[in-house]
């Protein structure tokens, strides 16, 4: 089957720029997306300055509210839902999993929702799944997935005209099982494919619990399928959630936040009266100050906190599209991870699957930089030592830390050692990633990957004698050297004795 909505049209680690196509509205939605939630009863930021003031292209409602709500059903079967929210661009609704998760239950089936969904106008509507909460046993994950299943095979026969339709993916906090629900669901013929169920992992924290879920989903979709994270509303996380593959988020934080008082940053969140400045330019922070902010009265706080919110919120999708243009997401995520040592975990996470992120990273950027510890771990880090076996060696080879003088006699050829790569051949010393730039005072995770490419270099030449010549690896490095290995250290001068040294 293939879905010709969603275009992808530039990649790094497991990002995607995209364009997702909504026929019902008529409208294209570049994607990485944020769909601020809309709460048809209480409208902090109205559906119009949505779209005029912060760029919106798309947002997401509650049909079940909605059809639940005696003030506003006839009005929206009426009017339309693009009518009475006056929003231009692609509406998506949510059908009441949200309340069957809260409350137990809800009053009406996923065939009834569906059909008050396409009635009222929705672009793109949701089924009624069972969002299994995490750390369920596996019994009970199971038997909800097998609902969700039923109930996405009946959609899948439902008549939604151009309506699109989402296939959410269930499964807990087990892996195996979101794998095999998203190859369920990209096996229907639905359209929008959403990770649900992962709000309880955001909230305590558990961003590499989000990750490991993510990673799972990714594993049983095709490449053309659009991701939604259902309730990803912080920015802290958008860039971690963005390299694991995801291409949709929808935000009710940013009203959530300002009802509570509290401003958010990419960083975190902070309570206003906490704050003694804005560290922003945004608008609001441009014409207010924390204390003018607190004299304002709480209906006017909890507005321009929730403009600040979104001003943040949608600086960090635009920031994240230019991190993948330039191939820079990677670094962003890195600098993103240290927001919060949770952050970290979710890092670190991402990096344990570097051999699918490097199916889908581009082999040319332009530039690596080598940021922390955790970018010894990268997926060019590994696509670098695979290649080293493709490579043809002379019967002698030595291997040379940079700026390290050395003579060179009865030896075939001289390479380069650039941590975190390890061997690199002089015809490659100028090309992606092999250009990395480091700064001087490395620590040891740097030295010891490029130990693990010397020993890749090694087991597919066992017929080569090679070589190391280093300028002060630490022994954690050093000891990860095949036996055969000669290591030896080069006598230290003023340029040399800086490196491994220095980082230790």
């Amino acid at each position: 089957m293939v879905r010709d909505i969603f275009e992808i049209r530039g990649q790094d680690a497991a990002g995607r720029l995209g364009t997702l196509s909504v026929p019902r509205a008529g409208r294209t939605v570049e994607t990485p997306a944020l769909l601020p939630v809309v709460n048809p009863h209480l409208q902090t930021v109205s559906p119009r300055r949505l779209a005029d003031e912060f760029g919106a292209e798309i947002l997401i409602t509650n049909s079940y509210i909605l059809h639940g709500s005696d003030d506003l059903r006839e009005e929206v079967r009426e009017r339309g839902l693009h009518d009475l929210l006056d929003f231009p661009g692609a509406i998506m609704t949510d059908s009441g999993s949200f309340q069957l998760a809260e409350y137990g239950e809800i009053d009406v089936t996923s065939e009834e929702i569906l059909a008050f969904q396409r009635e009222i106008g929705s672009d793109i509507g949701t089924p009624v799944d069972i969002p299994t909460p995490p750390d369920v046993d596996r019994e009970r994950a199971e038997e909800e997935l097998r609902t969700t299943q039923e109930r996405l095979e009946r959609a899948e026969g439902f008549d939604a005209g151009e309506m699109l339709l989402s296939a959410p993916i269930q499964g807990s906090t087990q892996p195996d099982l979101r794998t095999e629900a998203a190859r369920h669901a990209y096996g229907t013929d639905l359209d929008v494919f959403p990770v649900g169920a992962v709000v309880p992992l955001m909230n305590a924290y558990r961003f590499d619990d989000v990750v490991e879920v993510v990673a799972g989903a990714k594993r049983g979709l095709g490449a053309d399928a659009p991701v939604h994270l259902f309730g990803a509303g912080h920015p802290m996380l958008f860039a971690l959630a963005v390299a694991c593959g995801c291409d949709l988020f929808d935000s009710a934080a940013y009203a959530l936040y300002a009802r509570d008082d509290r401003y958010l940053t990419v960083r975190g969140t902070r309570h206003v009266e906490e704050l003694e400045e804005f560290p922003c330019a945004c608008p609001v922070c441009s014409e207010h100050t924390p204390r003018s902010l607190r004299e304002r009265s709480n209906r006017d706080r909890e507005r321009l906190l929730a403009e600040h919110n979104l001003h943040v919120s949608f600086a960090e999708i635009r920031r994240i599209k230019a991190a993948i243009r330039s191939g820079s997401l990677l670094e962003l995520v890195e600098t993103r991870a240290r927001a919060h040592p949770t952050m970290l975990d979710g890092y670190r996470a991402l990096l344990e699957h570097a051999e699918w992120l490097e199916a889908s990273d581009p082999a040319s950027k332009d530039a690596f930089f080598y940021v922390s510890g955790e970018s010894a771990r990268r997926p060019e880090v590994r696509r670098h030592h695979a290649r080293l076996s493709r490579l043809s060696l002379p019967d002698r080879l030595l291997l040379v830390a940079e700026e390290v003088p050395t003579r060179t006699e009865g030896v075939d050829e001289v390479w380069g050692l650039h941590p975190p790569l390890g061997p690199v051949p002089p015809d490659l010393a100028e090309t992606y990633p092999c250009n990395a730039e480091l700064p001087t005072r490395l620590d040891a995770s740097a030295y010891e990957a490029a130990a693990e490419g010397v020993v890749a270099l090694a087991a597919a030449h066992p017929e080569t004698e090679m070589r190391v010549v280093h300028d002060g690896w630490p022994a954690s490095a050093r000891s990860r050297l095949p036996e055969r290995v000669e290591c030896v250290r080069a006598e230290p001068t003023d340029s040399s004795a800086t490196g491994a040294e220095r980082g230790q």
